[in-house]
Protein backbone atom coordinates (compact mmCIF):
# COMPACT_ATOMS: atom_id res chain seq x y z
CA UNK A 1 0.00 0.00 0.00
CA UNK A 2 1.12 3.18 -1.29
CA UNK A 3 -0.91 6.60 -0.72
CA UNK A 4 0.19 8.76 -3.34
CA UNK A 5 -0.25 11.91 -2.08
CA UNK A 6 3.27 10.74 0.33
CA UNK A 7 5.18 10.38 -2.99
CA UNK A 8 4.00 13.83 -5.21
CA UNK A 9 5.48 17.03 -4.24
CA UNK A 10 5.60 19.38 -1.52
CA UNK A 11 4.15 21.87 -3.71
CA UNK A 12 1.09 19.31 -4.52
CA UNK A 13 0.90 18.53 -0.10
CA UNK A 14 0.84 22.03 0.63
CA UNK A 15 -1.99 23.00 -1.38
CA UNK A 16 -4.25 20.34 0.15
CA UNK A 17 -2.90 21.92 3.37
CA UNK A 18 -3.66 25.07 2.82
CA UNK A 19 -7.08 23.92 1.75
CA UNK A 20 -7.85 21.95 4.34
CA UNK A 21 -6.34 24.52 6.65
CA UNK A 22 -9.12 27.27 5.96
CA UNK A 23 -11.94 24.99 5.98
CA UNK A 24 -10.54 23.58 9.83
CA UNK A 25 -10.70 27.19 10.84
CA UNK A 26 -13.82 28.21 9.73
CA UNK A 27 -15.33 24.93 10.89
CA UNK A 28 -14.23 25.12 14.29
CA UNK A 29 -15.22 28.79 14.73
CA UNK A 30 -18.79 27.74 13.73
CA UNK A 31 -19.18 24.69 15.93
CA UNK A 32 -16.87 25.17 18.88
CA UNK A 33 -18.01 28.12 21.25
CA UNK A 34 -14.09 27.93 22.43
CA UNK A 35 -12.82 28.94 19.31
CA UNK A 36 -15.04 31.41 18.14
CA UNK A 37 -14.67 32.83 21.37
CA UNK A 38 -10.27 32.47 21.96
CA UNK A 39 -10.10 33.78 17.91
CA UNK A 40 -12.71 36.85 18.62
CA UNK A 41 -10.08 37.47 22.01
CA UNK A 42 -7.38 37.55 19.32
CA UNK A 43 -9.40 39.36 16.93
CA UNK A 44 -8.80 36.91 14.32
CA UNK A 45 -11.29 36.30 11.67
CA UNK A 46 -11.44 32.57 9.88
CA UNK A 47 -10.81 34.65 6.95
CA UNK A 48 -7.27 36.11 8.30
CA UNK A 49 -6.32 32.10 7.42
CA UNK A 50 -5.83 31.74 4.04
CA UNK A 51 -2.38 29.52 4.21
CA UNK A 52 -0.15 27.56 7.14
CA UNK A 53 1.96 30.84 6.90
CA UNK A 54 -0.75 32.28 8.67
CA UNK A 55 -0.96 29.72 11.39
CA UNK A 56 0.89 31.95 13.64
CA UNK A 57 -2.06 34.39 13.91
CA UNK A 58 -3.76 31.88 15.86
CA UNK A 59 -3.62 31.14 19.86
CA UNK A 60 -2.57 27.83 21.08
CA UNK A 61 -4.80 25.10 22.58
CA UNK A 62 -3.18 23.61 25.86
CA UNK A 63 -3.78 20.65 27.78
CA UNK A 64 -5.55 23.10 30.46
CA UNK A 65 -7.90 23.59 27.64
CA UNK A 66 -9.05 20.08 27.39
CA UNK A 67 -9.81 20.16 31.25
CA UNK A 68 -11.61 23.20 31.52
CA UNK A 69 -13.75 22.22 28.93
CA UNK A 70 -13.89 18.67 30.12
CA UNK A 71 -16.10 16.73 29.37
CA UNK A 72 -17.78 17.67 25.73
CA UNK A 73 -16.93 21.37 25.75
CA UNK A 74 -14.35 20.87 22.79
CA UNK A 75 -16.79 18.56 20.55
CA UNK A 76 -17.83 19.94 17.50
CA UNK A 77 -20.17 17.73 16.41
CA UNK A 78 -23.85 16.76 18.35
CA UNK A 79 -24.15 13.47 20.35
CA UNK A 80 -25.58 11.44 17.65
CA UNK A 81 -23.22 11.56 14.94
CA UNK A 82 -19.93 10.45 17.95
CA UNK A 83 -19.41 7.21 17.07
CA UNK A 84 -16.42 6.43 19.64
CA UNK A 85 -15.20 8.30 22.93
CA UNK A 86 -11.22 7.71 23.67
CA UNK A 87 -9.69 9.41 26.70
CA UNK A 88 -6.54 10.00 28.05
CA UNK A 89 -5.63 8.61 31.95
CA UNK A 90 -5.94 11.53 33.93
CA UNK A 91 -2.91 10.91 35.98
CA UNK A 92 -2.34 14.37 36.71
CA UNK A 93 -6.34 15.90 36.62
CA UNK A 94 -9.37 15.34 34.74
CA UNK A 95 -9.11 13.43 31.67
CA UNK A 96 -8.64 14.65 27.87
CA UNK A 97 -12.01 13.21 26.42
CA UNK A 98 -11.79 12.80 22.83
CA UNK A 99 -14.81 11.75 19.97
CA UNK A 100 -14.63 10.49 16.41
CA UNK A 101 -17.23 10.39 14.04
CA UNK A 102 -17.36 7.96 11.11
CA UNK A 103 -15.46 9.95 8.78
CA UNK A 104 -12.74 10.47 11.71
CA UNK A 105 -12.70 7.02 11.99
CA UNK A 106 -11.99 6.57 8.67
CA UNK A 107 -9.24 8.58 8.58
CA UNK A 108 -7.63 6.87 11.86
CA UNK A 109 -7.91 3.68 9.92
CA UNK A 110 -5.69 5.57 6.60
CA UNK A 111 -3.36 6.87 8.91
CA UNK A 112 -2.63 3.97 10.58
CA UNK A 113 -2.57 1.71 7.50
CA UNK A 114 -0.09 3.98 6.03
CA UNK A 115 1.74 3.89 9.14
CA UNK A 116 2.31 0.01 9.09
CA UNK A 117 3.35 0.04 5.89
CA UNK A 118 5.78 2.51 5.90
CA UNK A 119 7.10 -0.19 8.98
CA UNK A 120 7.28 -2.85 6.27
CA UNK A 121 4.12 -4.99 7.33
CA UNK A 122 2.48 -6.60 4.56
CA UNK A 123 -1.07 -7.45 3.99
CA UNK A 124 -1.36 -11.01 5.23
CA UNK A 125 1.29 -10.80 7.89
CA UNK A 126 0.39 -11.61 11.66
CA UNK A 127 0.23 -8.64 13.83
CA UNK A 128 0.39 -9.22 17.60
CA UNK A 129 -1.33 -6.47 19.42
CA UNK A 130 0.51 -5.72 22.90
CA UNK A 131 -1.09 -1.79 23.48
CA UNK A 132 -4.09 -1.86 25.80
CA UNK A 133 -7.78 -2.05 24.83
CA UNK A 134 -9.70 0.34 26.10
CA UNK A 135 -10.15 4.05 26.75
CA UNK A 136 -6.47 4.10 25.59
CA UNK A 137 -6.29 5.37 22.14
CA UNK A 138 -3.41 2.81 21.14
CA UNK A 139 -4.91 -1.17 21.22
CA UNK A 140 -7.87 0.06 18.73
CA UNK A 141 -5.79 2.25 16.64
CA UNK A 142 -2.97 -0.46 15.99
CA UNK A 143 -5.98 -3.04 15.76
CA UNK A 144 -7.82 -1.22 12.70
CA UNK A 145 -5.31 0.03 11.25
CA UNK A 146 -3.97 -3.41 10.70
CA UNK A 147 -6.58 -4.58 9.44
CA UNK A 148 -7.31 -1.75 6.84
CA UNK A 149 -3.98 -3.21 5.75
CA UNK A 150 -5.60 -6.25 5.38
CA UNK A 151 -2.57 -7.87 8.35
CA UNK A 152 -3.77 -10.65 10.62
CA UNK A 153 -4.42 -9.10 13.86
CA UNK A 154 -3.73 -11.14 17.15
CA UNK A 155 -5.76 -8.87 19.81
CA UNK A 156 -3.20 -9.72 23.14
CA UNK A 157 -3.33 -6.18 24.58
CA UNK A 158 -0.82 -5.60 27.76
CA UNK A 159 0.04 -7.95 30.32
CA UNK A 160 0.11 -11.87 30.57
CA UNK A 161 3.68 -11.43 28.99
CA UNK A 162 4.46 -15.25 28.98
CA UNK A 163 1.18 -15.91 26.95
CA UNK A 164 2.60 -13.29 24.55
CA UNK A 165 5.30 -15.16 24.31
CA UNK A 166 3.86 -18.39 23.58
CA UNK A 167 1.30 -17.30 21.04
CA UNK A 168 3.80 -14.89 19.15
CA UNK A 169 5.82 -18.41 19.19
CA UNK A 170 3.03 -20.56 18.12
CA UNK A 171 0.70 -17.96 15.93
CA UNK A 172 3.84 -17.06 14.00
CA UNK A 173 3.51 -13.49 14.63
CA UNK A 174 5.62 -11.01 12.00
CA UNK A 175 4.76 -8.19 14.14
CA UNK A 176 4.68 -7.28 17.98
CA UNK A 177 3.21 -4.22 18.12
CA UNK A 178 4.00 -2.27 22.04
CA UNK A 179 5.93 0.55 24.16
CA UNK A 180 9.52 0.35 23.84
CA UNK A 181 9.81 -0.74 27.57
CA UNK A 182 7.37 -3.49 27.12
CA UNK A 183 8.97 -5.09 24.29
CA UNK A 184 12.28 -5.46 26.03
CA UNK A 185 10.34 -7.37 28.94
CA UNK A 186 8.42 -9.78 26.63
CA UNK A 187 12.79 -10.43 25.15
CA UNK A 188 13.70 -10.88 29.01
CA UNK A 189 10.68 -13.33 29.48
CA UNK A 190 11.43 -15.11 27.29
CA UNK A 191 14.60 -15.83 28.65
CA UNK A 192 13.15 -16.54 31.80
CA UNK A 193 10.66 -19.10 29.82
CA UNK A 194 13.84 -20.85 28.40
CA UNK A 195 12.83 -19.41 24.82
CA UNK A 196 15.81 -17.40 23.23
CA UNK A 197 13.88 -14.24 22.06
CA UNK A 198 15.91 -13.82 18.59
CA UNK A 199 14.35 -17.46 18.08
CA UNK A 200 10.68 -16.12 17.72
CA UNK A 201 9.33 -15.21 14.26
CA UNK A 202 9.14 -11.49 14.96
CA UNK A 203 11.08 -9.75 12.38
CA UNK A 204 9.38 -5.84 12.96
CA UNK A 205 8.55 -4.30 16.27
CA UNK A 206 6.11 -1.30 16.28
CA UNK A 207 6.52 1.15 19.31
CA UNK A 208 5.52 4.31 20.93
CA UNK A 209 3.42 6.14 23.85
CA UNK A 210 7.33 6.55 25.82
CA UNK A 211 10.39 8.14 24.89
CA UNK A 212 13.17 5.74 23.46
CA UNK A 213 16.83 6.85 22.69
CA UNK A 214 18.56 5.10 19.83
CA UNK A 215 20.63 2.82 22.54
CA UNK A 216 16.89 1.36 23.71
CA UNK A 217 15.85 0.95 20.31
CA UNK A 218 19.64 -1.13 19.53
CA UNK A 219 18.75 -3.14 22.80
CA UNK A 220 15.33 -3.91 21.65
CA UNK A 221 16.46 -4.87 17.88
CA UNK A 222 19.36 -6.66 19.08
CA UNK A 223 17.50 -8.42 21.82
CA UNK A 224 14.84 -9.59 19.52
CA UNK A 225 16.24 -10.03 16.46
CA UNK A 226 13.91 -7.20 14.81
CA UNK A 227 13.65 -4.62 13.38
CA UNK A 228 12.52 -1.37 15.49
CA UNK A 229 9.95 1.07 14.17
CA UNK A 230 8.89 4.18 16.33
CA UNK A 231 5.59 5.43 16.49
CA UNK A 232 4.01 8.95 17.24
CA UNK A 233 0.83 9.97 18.28
CA UNK A 234 -1.20 11.23 20.65
CA UNK A 235 -5.09 11.40 21.72
CA UNK A 236 -5.82 15.00 21.29
CA UNK A 237 -4.70 14.87 17.42
CA UNK A 238 -6.37 11.25 16.89
CA UNK A 239 -3.92 8.51 18.72
CA UNK A 240 -1.43 7.05 17.22
CA UNK A 241 -0.81 7.73 13.42
CA UNK A 242 0.47 11.11 13.40
CA UNK A 243 3.84 9.84 12.70
CA UNK A 244 6.22 7.06 11.77
CA UNK A 245 9.00 6.04 10.92
CA UNK A 246 9.99 4.50 7.61
CA UNK A 247 11.77 1.43 7.45
CA UNK A 248 14.22 1.85 4.72
CA UNK A 249 16.05 4.58 6.30
CA UNK A 250 14.70 4.69 10.58
CA UNK A 251 15.42 8.03 10.56
CA UNK A 252 13.47 10.19 12.13
CA UNK A 253 9.20 9.79 11.58
CA UNK A 254 7.15 11.04 8.40
CA UNK A 255 4.08 13.29 9.71
CA UNK A 256 0.78 12.67 8.25
CA UNK A 257 0.84 16.07 7.41
CA UNK A 258 -2.01 16.26 4.69
CA UNK A 259 -3.70 14.68 8.31
CA UNK A 260 -1.72 17.13 11.12
CA UNK A 261 0.36 20.31 10.41
CA UNK A 262 3.49 20.09 12.79
CA UNK A 263 5.21 22.92 14.32
CA UNK A 264 8.12 23.59 16.49
CA UNK A 265 8.05 26.24 18.72
CA UNK A 266 10.37 27.93 21.75
CA UNK A 267 9.27 26.13 24.97
CA UNK A 268 9.06 29.01 27.30
CA UNK A 269 8.16 32.35 24.25
CA UNK A 270 5.94 30.26 21.86
CA UNK A 271 7.85 31.79 18.96
CA UNK A 272 8.23 29.53 16.01
CA UNK A 273 11.46 27.93 15.17
CA UNK A 274 13.51 27.25 12.36
CA UNK A 275 13.39 23.65 10.68
CA UNK A 276 16.10 21.63 12.10
CA UNK A 277 15.97 23.32 15.51
CA UNK A 278 14.72 21.73 18.78
CA UNK A 279 11.45 23.10 21.08
CA UNK A 280 8.02 22.04 21.72
CA UNK A 281 5.98 20.08 19.05
CA UNK A 282 2.77 22.00 17.83
CA UNK A 283 -0.11 20.21 15.89
CA UNK A 284 -2.95 21.49 14.11
CA UNK A 285 -5.71 18.78 12.78
CA UNK A 286 -6.56 19.32 8.87
CA UNK A 287 -9.59 16.70 8.61
CA UNK A 288 -10.96 16.28 12.37
CA UNK A 289 -14.82 16.45 12.50
CA UNK A 290 -15.76 15.64 15.99
CA UNK A 291 -13.29 17.18 17.36
CA UNK A 292 -10.55 19.62 15.19
CA UNK A 293 -7.77 21.10 16.91
CA UNK A 294 -5.87 24.49 16.51
CA UNK A 295 -2.21 24.57 17.26
CA UNK A 296 -2.27 22.29 20.12
CA UNK A 297 0.51 22.60 22.50
CA UNK A 298 1.82 19.06 22.91
CA UNK A 299 4.23 19.68 25.13
CA UNK A 300 6.85 16.78 23.08
CA UNK A 301 10.48 17.95 22.35
CA UNK A 302 11.77 17.57 19.00
CA UNK A 303 13.09 19.13 16.21
CA UNK A 304 11.35 19.22 12.27
CA UNK A 305 13.12 18.11 8.84
CA UNK A 306 11.93 18.44 5.37
CA UNK A 307 15.41 16.87 3.66
CA UNK A 308 14.70 14.35 1.34
CA UNK A 309 14.09 10.91 2.25
CA UNK A 310 15.69 8.33 0.76
CA UNK A 311 12.24 5.82 1.27
CA UNK A 312 10.82 8.31 -1.17
CA UNK A 313 7.91 10.21 1.04
CA UNK A 314 8.15 14.11 0.73
CA UNK A 315 5.97 14.54 4.10
CA UNK A 316 8.19 16.37 6.77
CA UNK A 317 10.36 14.28 9.78
CA UNK A 318 10.04 14.90 13.44
CA UNK A 319 12.85 13.48 15.34
CA UNK A 320 12.45 11.12 18.31
CA UNK A 321 10.59 12.88 21.11
CA UNK A 322 13.45 13.53 23.39
CA UNK A 323 11.44 14.49 26.63
CA UNK A 324 8.58 16.37 27.39
CA UNK A 325 8.52 20.20 28.34
CA UNK A 326 6.36 19.32 31.23
CA UNK A 327 8.94 16.74 32.33
CA UNK A 328 11.83 19.00 32.54
CA UNK A 329 13.23 18.30 36.00
CA UNK A 330 15.20 20.49 37.92
CA UNK A 331 17.67 19.77 40.61
CA UNK A 332 19.61 22.23 42.35
CA UNK A 333 18.78 24.85 39.55
CA UNK A 334 20.58 22.24 36.65
CA UNK A 335 17.75 21.30 33.66
CA UNK A 336 18.09 17.51 32.92
CA UNK A 337 15.49 15.41 31.10
CA UNK A 338 15.23 11.57 32.00
CA UNK A 339 16.00 10.70 28.61
CA UNK A 340 19.23 11.89 29.54
CA UNK A 341 20.05 9.19 31.91
CA UNK A 342 18.32 6.18 30.01
CA UNK A 343 20.74 7.17 27.21
CA UNK A 344 23.88 7.07 29.83
CA UNK A 345 22.44 3.42 31.61
CA UNK A 346 22.08 2.38 27.86
CA UNK A 347 25.88 2.94 27.20
CA UNK A 348 27.01 0.00 29.66
CA UNK A 349 26.67 -3.43 28.71
CA UNK A 350 26.64 -4.53 32.41
CA UNK A 351 23.65 -2.38 33.39
CA UNK A 352 19.93 -3.92 32.37
CA UNK A 353 17.42 -1.23 30.87
CA UNK A 354 15.65 -0.52 33.57
CA UNK A 355 15.99 2.43 36.15
CA UNK A 356 14.42 4.54 38.55
CA UNK A 357 14.79 8.04 39.18
CA UNK A 358 14.22 9.33 43.14
CA UNK A 359 13.91 13.26 43.87
CA UNK A 360 13.65 14.56 47.42
CA UNK A 361 14.23 17.67 49.52
CA UNK A 362 16.49 18.01 52.13
CA UNK A 363 15.67 21.46 53.60
CA UNK A 364 16.02 23.43 50.78
CA UNK A 365 18.14 21.47 48.93
CA UNK A 366 17.28 18.89 46.34
CA UNK A 367 18.24 15.18 45.89
CA UNK A 368 19.05 13.33 42.98
CA UNK A 369 19.17 9.46 43.73
CA UNK A 370 19.31 7.24 41.01
CA UNK A 371 18.48 3.27 40.93
CA UNK A 372 20.21 1.26 38.04
CA UNK A 373 19.97 -3.23 38.02
CA UNK A 374 22.78 -4.93 36.68
CA UNK A 375 22.47 -7.67 33.96
CA UNK A 376 21.71 -10.74 35.08
CA UNK A 377 24.72 -13.24 36.04
CA UNK A 378 27.19 -9.67 36.60
CA UNK A 379 30.32 -10.85 38.22
CA UNK A 380 32.43 -7.85 37.99
CA UNK A 381 33.63 -5.18 39.96
CA UNK A 382 30.60 -3.66 40.99
CA UNK A 383 32.52 -0.67 43.02
CA UNK A 384 34.31 -0.08 39.55
CA UNK A 385 31.32 -0.12 37.65
CA UNK A 386 29.89 1.97 39.92
CA UNK A 387 32.26 4.85 39.48
CA UNK A 388 31.99 4.60 35.89
CA UNK A 389 28.38 5.16 35.45
CA UNK A 390 28.88 8.17 38.20
CA UNK A 391 31.53 9.60 36.11
CA UNK A 392 29.77 9.61 32.85
CA UNK A 393 26.55 10.68 34.45
CA UNK A 394 28.15 13.52 35.77
CA UNK A 395 29.69 14.55 32.55
CA UNK A 396 26.37 14.07 30.66
CA UNK A 397 24.22 15.95 33.50
CA UNK A 398 26.58 18.41 34.63
CA UNK A 399 25.48 17.56 38.51
CA UNK A 400 26.66 14.93 40.67
CA UNK A 401 23.52 12.12 41.34
CA UNK A 402 23.40 12.22 45.18
CA UNK A 403 22.77 8.58 45.13
CA UNK A 404 23.53 5.88 42.37
CA UNK A 405 22.82 2.28 43.42
CA UNK A 406 23.28 -0.74 41.89
CA UNK A 407 20.75 -3.68 42.22
CA UNK A 408 20.62 -6.61 40.86
CA UNK A 409 18.71 -8.30 37.59
CA UNK A 410 15.13 -8.10 38.45
CA UNK A 411 14.70 -5.82 41.37
CA UNK A 412 13.22 -2.83 39.83
CA UNK A 413 9.61 -2.98 38.94
CA UNK A 414 8.35 -4.14 35.70
CA UNK A 415 5.63 -2.28 33.81
CA UNK A 416 3.24 -5.20 32.00
CA UNK A 417 0.33 -2.61 31.56
CA UNK A 418 0.87 0.89 30.13
CA UNK A 419 3.57 3.44 29.88
CA UNK A 420 6.79 2.19 32.33
CA UNK A 421 6.96 5.22 35.31
CA UNK A 422 10.77 5.99 35.58
CA UNK A 423 10.46 9.20 37.97
CA UNK A 424 9.37 9.59 41.78
CA UNK A 425 9.77 13.30 42.70
CA UNK A 426 9.24 13.39 46.17
CA UNK A 427 9.52 17.31 46.55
Amino acid sequence: MTDSLEFTSRDVLRDRQNERLRETVRYSYENVPFYRATLDDADVDPDDVEEVDDLEALPFTTKEDFRAEYPDGLFAVDDVDVRRIHASSGTTGKPKIVAYTEADLDVWNEVMARSMDAAGIEPNDTVQNAYGYGLFTGGLGFHAGAEELGATVIPTSSGNTRRQVELARDLESDALCCTPSYALYVAETAEEMGVDPRDLPLSTVLYGAEPCTEPMREEIEERLDAVGIENYGLSELIGPGVAVECREAQNGMHVQEDHFYPEVVDPETGEPLPEGEEGELVLTSLSKEALPVLRYRTGDLTALTTDECECGRITTRMDSVTGRADDLLIVRGINLYPSQIEAVVLEFDDVAPHYRIDLYREGSMDRLEVTLELVEGFDGDRERLRERIADRLRNALSIDPDGLELVAYGALERTEVGKARRVYDRR
